[in-house]
């Protein structure tokens, strides 16, 4: 990838450049699914992890969980979770506006001190486009786009994944991105373009 390639990944709509990584271990927990989906969707989550040489753990001492990923049929069940509106604000009028749009997932994050992430959101609605989908393919897709703060218009027109074979694999150019932009010598966070070279210089020494 070129610098310029990397820098609109983390490059958003309005043109303001925004990098975040985890900044502590990630502690998912996954609502609406089987024990057979549970387990692929943290299976993603470990590899992810494992990928980017950061860590997981059992439980976060201030939050419980800090990643919860929900699958549901319909955006408006989200307004029946105890105490989710206390941990989304404003939860009534997204609800609607995700309705609206006839929108298939929405993430949110929040972030530490230092502008690291601190916990993520994910909502799935099952549609008849996700409902396709493979397990696999879908959960690997959605803890890649939670990995690191990505631009909202980064996979738009590309997938994070590519077949391989029979199988479906992490793109290696963005597996790429993931090693370097978690290199412990980085910032957690970066408003400044100039993370993009220093991203790009650490895929320079990963080949």
């Amino acid at each position: 990838m070129t610098p310029d390639e990397i820098e609109a990944l983390f490059t958003r709509e309005s043109g303001e450049f925004l990098f975040a990584r985890w900044g502590r271990p990630i502690v998912p927990i996954v609502f609406g699914v089987e024990d057979k989906t549970l387990a692929t969707v943290k299976g993603a989550f470990e590899a992810v992890v494992a990928l980017a040489g950061h860590k997981m753990a059992e439980t976060d001492p201030e939050l419980g969980a800090n990643c919860m990923v929900f699958f549901f049929r319909d955006w408006r069940e989200l307004t029946d979770v105890p105490d989710l509106d206390r941990l989304i604000p404003d939860l009534g009028p997204l609800v609607e506006r995700l309705v609206a749009a006839d929108a298939n997932q929405y993430r949110i994050f929040r972030f530490e001190e230092d502008g690291a992430i601190r916990a993520a959101f994910v909502f799935l609605r099952m549609d008849a486009e996700l409902s396709d989908v493979p397990a696999e393919t879908l959960a690997l897709s959605q803890v890649v786009q939670t990995a690191l703060l990505w631009s909202d218009t980064a996979f738009r027109d590309a997938s994070p994944l590519a077949v391989a074979g029979d199988a479906t694999i992490l793109r290696p150019d963005i597996a790429g991105v993931i090693r370097a932009a978690y290199d412990p010598v980085l910032p957690g966070a970066a408003r400044d373009k100039s993370h993009a070279l220093r991203l790009f210089a650490r895929l320079e020494q990963q080949q």
